[in-house]
């Protein structure tokens, strides 16, 4: 017996309910690989699965946690042994399938990546899908031209996961890093990862008939999309890129074609959750390398499997800052 958060559905009210329980091994789902969960995290997806779901969630009863690090138990893939370190965000585990908001858990070994050295399964969940989103945010930009000395990037929703972890990347890579916050309290929290620049959100996010305004930025992870989104693509400099990793603010682009055929802006879509292997790993090593452990350290919010109800509505209402990590044993 471990125990789980279960999600649990009343098929007549078809409301859901979220509890810790005690469930046995022979509950995991199949896979072939067992692994011993450490910890985990809440991302916005986490929120709806523990919540009424979002379409996410195919079947009840529900284990919910779509990123988990911990140790290999026991394993049916050559590739994994017991004792292996791993991480895993993605492939709609805590979504279609069981996640990590578990003692334990059974994956596919396909969907699993080795903790790179540097880094540990505390530190992979503060991490967790929103940190690595933001590194293939600025893997991409950076694919795409970007450089220091171009001139200032641009990081909406600079105070959430994707937000923190993406401005204490591109201050430690060094490029000078606006942050996009309605929440004008976050402004030392987000100096302290390194942004040089605090951009008020209703400065930034109030739609504008012209559809070319003063090349200001070199670069920009978006997080928040919608109106913003049209905005700052009016705002890029020539050549330059938005990397697109959210939809905070709304799914629709009220935006014209003017940025991309008369600058040559680039939009660029970050999937984290069909990402394959290899660039999975590239991603991974350079999150070991390039974001500053310290910095990553004040991003981080403890918390335990209780602690998941409230927090995943929380995150819905956009009041989680930084990133929360769970300790799913304690």
């Amino acid at each position: 017996m471990f125990n789980a958060l279960v999600v649990e559905k009343d098929e007549e009210s078809g409301k859901t309910s979220a509890a810790v329980k005690e469930i046995m091994v022979d509950d995991l789902p199949a896979g072939d690989v067992t692994v011993s969960v450490e910890y985990s995290t809440v991302n916005y997806k986490d929120g709806l699965c523990i919540g009424p779901g979002g379409g996410l969630v195919r079947n009840y009863p529900h284990v919910p946690g779509i990123d988990f690090a911990g140790t290999v138990e026991a394993s049916d893939d050559d590739r994994y042994k017991p004792g292996d370190k791993v991480v895993l965000t993605g492939w709609r585990v805590g979504e279609a399938h069981w996640g990590g908001y578990a003692q334990k858990a059974r994956v596919k070994g396909d969907w699993l990546v080795p903790l790179p050295d540097g880094i540990d399964a505390r530190q992979a969940m503060a991490v967790g899908t929103a940190g690595f989103t933001a590194m293939l945010a600025v893997m991409a930009l950076e694919d795409h031209g970007l450089k220091p000395g171009n001139g200032p990037v641009l990081v909406t929703g600079a105070a959430g996961g994707v937000g923190s972890v993406a401005t204490a990347i591109l201050a430690n890579l060094g490029y000078e890093v606006a942050g996009v916050t309605g929440r004008p309290e976050s402004a030392d929290y987000l100096k302290a990862l390194g942004a040089t620049q605090i951009v008020a959100r209703e400065e930034i996010n109030e739609t504008t008939k012209r559809p070319l305004e003063a090349e200001t930025w070199s670069g920009c992870v978006d997080a928040v999309g919608g109106a913003m989104l049209a905005r700052v693509l009016g705002q890029m400099k020539y050549g330059a890129s938005v990397s697109a990793v959210g939809l905070a603010g709304g799914a629709g682009l009220p935006a014209t074609v003017i940025p991309f055929l008369l600058r040559g802006v680039n939009l660029l879509g970050i999937d984290s959750v069909m990402q394959p292997y290899d660039n999975r790993v590239r991603a991974w090593q350079r999150i070991a390398f390039d974001l500053p452990m310290d910095k990553l350290e004040a991003m981080i919010r403890p918390a335990t499997l209780a602690d998941l109800p409230g927090l995943g509505a929380d995150i819905l209402k956009g009041q989680v800052q930084g990133r929360v990590v769970v300790d799913v044993n304690a």
